[in-house]
């Protein structure tokens, strides 16, 4: 063993790999996600399937209550399958997905369509972020999800130009032909990326385990505590046991008086995914109805995923420093500073310079609540709680996308921004007491700081 690598290079060995074919798997789900929005002014303009502005907002609803869905389900299954299989799954489902968008020949159909797709990108981003999780470098916890989230926001950079050049020659279809080539990645999935090494470890899958470990010369995690499995183990049937280690996996979330930081942090997801997906949906439409032109609508996109890129690497940085909960409060109350700025008129440069802020503090501020709940979470537990806060943020996704379409078909849009900047200061609000709450139960030693760091 003395001639073997150090553990640091170990471990950035496998952290590449995984962290780089997640990180492709997001990209794909943040064009996926955007591209919605990104067509949406022309396809108003156009009048695309009769479509209106409230039924828009619904139509942007549909995928994020599919997310919900995806989401909701996806830590568990993923716990039980494996989250190599999920990921491939979602990858494959958002993709045919926007197939079926793309010969839609009425907003029923399409509606279907973008319903399937968010269930395989609700599904995939917790899933992503678990993966990646097992293999972060200790104490780059924080980092390496941030570094992960920026291929979301790159996905969405990538639909602002696919809608720039693509939509005007050949209409909006040939955007969501183009969000099918993610297929094409399906089979890079299934041959390159490793299983997560704490779920082989978890499920008694030590052989499989200690193969991948040796190919990629990692240490294998230690097996979960004989506890975790207590209640399964007790059922005397199968379906028994299944059904036992699901709910043992979710009731864990509200043990030991952890019940009130995880009403917390689901409180927090809410608020920060209305304002998430509600600026994504309506940022293009809104900022035209401000008397832009459909390019500089589009270039609010580009600048806004720009901001969420360097925003990931900042507030990732600095939560594995600080507290990734602290972070996320002192980001949401910066992005909802931004939101509101821009309501009011601005010389160009300067609403340039806002969006690209509010993109660099609204994206990261939500990512960070899942930093927090996935470094503070068990291995063999760690999907189900990032799956069911997403799952539980998803109902203000939902919510984002339907009441922009209001307020823009009630001709009030310029009260989207001034909603959308309250629910981040409810984000912040809620995010600021869990983090205040953390600092109580950790007063007078640093193991707060060594929780945030550690897996």
């Amino acid at each position: 063993m003395s001639s073997s690598p150090s553990p640091t290079a170990r471990v950035g060995r496998l952290a590449v790999l995984a962290v780089g074919l997640c990180w492709l798997a997001v990209l794909f789900d943040g064009l996926d996600m955007f591209i919605y929005g990104s067509v949406l002014p022309h396809m108003l303009e156009q009048k695309a399937l009769g479509l209106t502005p409230d039924q828009a907002g619904d139509l942007g609803s549909y995928a994020t209550f599919g997310m919900l869905v995806g989401a909701l389900t996806a830590g568990t299954v993923a716990d039980r399958i494996g989250r190599k299989k999920l990921m491939v799954a979602c990858v494959a489902l958002f993709s045919l997905a926007s197939a079926l968008c793309a010969t839609a020949g009425s907003v029923g159909v399409f509606g279907l369509g973008r319903t399937l797709a968010g269930i395989g990108l609700g599904g995939l981003l917790p899933t992503a972020i678990s993966m990646v999780s097992d293999y972060a470098p200790r104490g780059r916890g924080a980092l390496t999800i941030g570094m992960l989230m920026t291929g979301h926001h790159a996905g969405g950079i990538l639909s602002a130009y696919v809608a720039l050049w693509v939509v005007e020659p050949l209409g909006w279809r040939a955007a969501f032909w183009f969000c099918v080539l993610p297929l094409l990645f399906v089979p890079v999935l299934v041959g390159f990326l490793p299983e997560s090494l704490s779920f082989l470890v978890a499920k008694g899958r030590g052989e499989e385990a200690g193969e991948l470990a040796r190919r990629y010369e990692v240490a294998l995690p230690t097996a979960p505590a004989p506890a975790a499995s207590a209640a399964a183990s007790a059922s005397a049937s199968a379906d028994s046991q299944v059904a036992a280690g699901r709910w043992n996996s979710l009731a864990g979330l509200f043990r030991g008086g952890e019940w009130s930081q995880t009403l917390l942090y689901w409180l927090a997801s809410f608020g920060g995914l209305l304002l998430v997906y509600g600026v994504a949906t309506w940022l293009p439409t809104l900022m035209r109805g401000e008397g832009y032109n459909l390019g500089s609508a589009l270039t609010f996109v580009v600048l806004f995923n720009l901001g969420g890129i360097v925003g990931m690497l900042v507030a990732g940085r600095a939560a594995d420093r600080f507290g990734a909960p602290r972070i996320s409060a002192i980001w949401f109350a910066l992005t909802a500073a931004g939101v509101f700025l821009l309501s009011v008129h601005m010389p160009l440069a300067l609403t340039f310079a806002v969006v690209f802020l509010t993109g660099v503090f609204l994206n990261s501020a939500q990512t960070m609540i899942y930093a927090t709940v996935s470094i503070r979470s068990r291995p063999d537990n760690r999907a189900t709680a990032v799956g069911w806060t997403s799952g539980m943020g998803r109902f203000g996704a939902v919510f984002g996308p339907w009441l922009g379409g209001q307020l823009l078909a009630a001709n009030k849009g310029d009260w989207g921004f001034t909603a959308f900047a309250l629910a981040g200061l409810s984000s912040m609000v809620f995010i600021g007491i869990a983090a205040l709450r953390g600092s109580q139960r950790t007063a007078g030693s640093d193991s707060e700081q060594k929780l945030v760091g550690a897996h």
